[in-house]
């Protein structure tokens, strides 16, 4: 199993969704640029990718959206939907669905269902899904996984701490920083990979900038 996607702001992106469905407008899009994509601690380019996406989210707590982002050969196109609230205490849950699927031959598909809980600065997550396998010989090696993320984050530093189980194991944990400068949002983060997935590190630079439709 070589890869998990989407890159760490539109990661972002998404978590501000979960987290405070009535804040955003019901329609909303974003485009991107990040120096090197990195998705849970695994490289996903040598160079730099640009993404976009699209998402709904209704003040019922239902939200779905598209993203797609340039990888070494095509496109990546995630598909997600799901339902978060807010709880009178502070406490904030999450269940949701994602496909991940593929243009061209960089990678086959992986779909998942997502758990998510959060209070205040910290939340944790759990992800349990389904590898098709290497492309040509997806029979032989599909695969499962889990990851299972702890995060903390303040006045736009944020940090992760994420472990895999199942076919894939290690850990990777990644800080970032994130403004916004002239409407666009401008980050930085550090990526610290312990994983049979990947083994490295790397500091990348990302801006994005987000639309109410």
């Amino acid at each position: 199993m070589k890869t998990f996607k989407r890159t760490a702001m539109a990661a972002t992106i998404l978590s501000t969704a979960l987290l405070s469905q009535t804040a955003m407008a019901e329609w909303s899009a974003n485009i991107g640029l990040v120096s090197d994509y990195h998705f849970r601690g695994i490289q996903q380019t040598e160079s730099a990718s640009t993404s976009a996406g699209l998402d709904y989210a209704g003040d019922t707590g239902f939200y779905a959206g598209a993203w797609t982002a340039e990888v070494e050969d095509g496109l990546e196109v995630d598909l997600y939907a799901g339902y978060g609230i807010e709880l009178d205490n502070g406490v904030s849950l999450d269940a949701n669905f994602t496909t991940y699927q593929y243009t061209g031959d960089f990678d086959s598909a992986y779909n998942e269902i997502g758990l998510g809980a959060g209070f205040g600065l910290f939340s944790v997550g759990y992800v349990q899904g389904k590898w098709d396998g290497v492309v040509g010989d997806e029979a032989a090696t599909e695969g499962d996984y889990s990851l299972v993320t702890i995060g903390i984050e303040k006045d736009g530093w944020s940090a992760t701490i994420g472990s895999y189980g199942k076919d894939a194991e290690g850990e990777y944990g990644e800080i970032a920083y994130g403004t916004e400068i002239g409407g666009f949002d401008v980050g930085v983060g550090l990526v610290l990979s312990g994983s049979d997935l990947d083994d490295s590190e790397s500091l990348y630079f990302s801006i994005s900038k987000s639309f109410d439709l």
